[in-house]
């Protein structure tokens, strides 16, 4: 039984991190971070949330719960559950702002029929919002943020967030507005902070009220632009400063992508000045956010991860590498570019990735048909990955390979068919992965005649002989 002073410290539920008891270090939970309510940040311990949790059914149900195995079993489980959803929200580390966990326990409370525990929970989170509105309105100091840029640790500019949110947020109609991005934001931040991570944080705060009006991917689109823009260029330059950085930044842009041996050399023979003038920074705005977080993903050139490329820059390079062998080729360059960065046509996935390039492959697919021999066979094989390295999609006629069972003469014996050939396919567009930018693309066919047609349709099945299945590679039942 507790006794009476312990009793008394637990008459109230309290939420997770708030307690002051000892946790013990995890190595599990070694990357992830909790943010205070003052911007300090803390390790994250699942301990202290089962303490506040405990708390809160003793508050209700009286010092007796504490002995209960029933509670305690409780307890474990919803632990759990809120440690589980968040490491769903983010695998690989990160932080959580102690509000979301607060959040998480509510559902989990919920969720397992305590309502009476959690509606005390919810009453008592509302009375300390209430007490900290009190202290803030008496004038009580709030924490200064600061962050580390260019290595310099200084106070956090909220007037420049707001400047950034205003830009983003304009003319997008009465119901974008930029204070519920900004309110989310130095919620989430910690005191010593990267302005990178500052930067990330306005994207995922206006992302996450994409659900609550569409014209806020525009609003996390411009935001990324942002973050892009600090990447490539080194410094925050606003939109209005964009029209006479993309003239100054463009030519260096050519010959930095030359010197890392990712572009044509040819490019630089091109007049940069006179392309310059005509990259056009609004069309930035006109991406929302799916479209721009792709291009940064898998088109933006990049340097050891480092992007090098911002998005007109992008087109222009497309735009380059695609009248590259035109006689007037600034003039091509320039009209390919208008309608590619208008987006009135987009040119296909392997010429977006490799077009003004050391590699131009602009092709989308390419059909082949495999031979019935050894030579044959793994010459196409070695064929489907040189060409998909460079983004290229294949098509296989696997028909003219003998079926399982079929004489070899050269060896006099029988042979295992197409299935094991199709296996080693598959693995290899898994290996080749379209340059580490997406995943391979291969369809093998085979025409309905063919003896082996039977395992070849249960080529994709999730059962049976998994050295006889292909999950990765597409399969389809050609009828010339």
């Amino acid at each position: 039984m507790l006794n009476v002073a312990t009793e008394s410290a637990a008459s109230r539920p309290v939420p997770p991190t708030e307690t002051a008891e000892p946790a013990a270090v995890d190595t599990r939970y070694a990357d992830y971070k909790i943010i205070r309510r003052n911007g300090a940040v803390v390790g994250f311990a699942p301990n202290k949330i089962a303490i506040a949790v405990t708390k809160a059914f003793i508050a209700v149900q009286g010092g007796q719960a504490a002995a209960s195995a029933r509670i305690r079993e409780l307890v474990e489980s919803i632990t759990n559950q809120v440690t589980a959803a968040l490491m769903r929200r983010t695998p690989n580390g990160g932080t959580f702002h102690i509000e979301d966990i607060q959040d998480q326990v509510e559902l989990a409370l919920m969720r397992s029929g305590e309502h009476e525990v959690a509606r005390s929970y919810v009453l008592y989170r509302e009375k300390r919002t209430q007490e900290r509105a009190a202290q803030k309105a008496a004038g009580v100091p709030e924490v200064t943020l600061h962050v580390i840029e260019d290595g310099v640790k200084k106070p956090l500019d909220t007037a420049r967030l707001a400047g950034l949110l205003a830009d983003a947020c304009a003319g997008l109609g009465d119901n974008v507005r930029a204070e519920p991005i900004m309110h989310t934001v130095l919620r989430d931040l910690y005191d010593g902070v990267p302005m990178a991570e500052v930067e990330k944080a306005l994207v995922l705060a206006a992302r996450s009220m994409i659900e609550q009006d569409p014209a806020y991917s525009q609003v996390t689109a411009r935001l990324l632009l942002v973050s892009i823009r600090h990447e490539v260029l080194g410094e925050t330059v606003t939109q209005a400063e964009m029209g006479a950085r993309y003239a100054e930044y463009f030519p260096a842009y050519i010959k930095k992508g030359i010197a890392a041996e990712l572009l044509d050399e040819k490019l630089a023979q091109f007049d940069l000045a006179r392309l310059s003038a005509v990259l056009d920074a609004d069309r930035d705005y006109q991406f929302g956010y799916l479209g721009l977080q792709t291009l940064y993903d898998r088109y933006f050139l990049h340097i050891e991860e480092s992007r090098i490329e911002l998005p007109q820059a992008f087109f222009m390079r497309v735009a380059m590498g695609l009248a590259i062998n035109e006689v007037d080729r600034e003039a091509r360059a320039i009209e390919f570019y208008q309608v590619l960065s208008s987006f009135d046509f987009m040119s296909s996935t392997p010429t977006l990735f490799n077009a003004g390039t050391q590699h131009s492959q602009l092709s989308s697919c390419y059909l082949t048909t495999v031979t019935d021999d050894l030579d044959g066979i793994y010459q196409a094989i070695k064929e489907n990955a040189m060409l998909q390295k460079y983004a290229g999609g294949l098509g296989n006629d696997w028909t003219p390979v003998r079926a399982m069972g079929a004489r070899i003469k050269g060896t006099n014996g029988k042979s295992q068919g197409v299935v094991p050939f199709l296996k080693v396919v598959n693995d290899t567009a898994v290996a080749v992965n379209q340059g580490g930018k997406r995943k391979g693309a291969v369809c093998a066919y085979l025409e309905t005649w063919h003896l082996d047609m039977e395992e070849f349709l249960e080529l994709r099945k999730n059962t049976g002989d998994d050295r006889r299945r292909t999950h990765d590679m597409n399969t389809a039942n050609w009828i010339p």
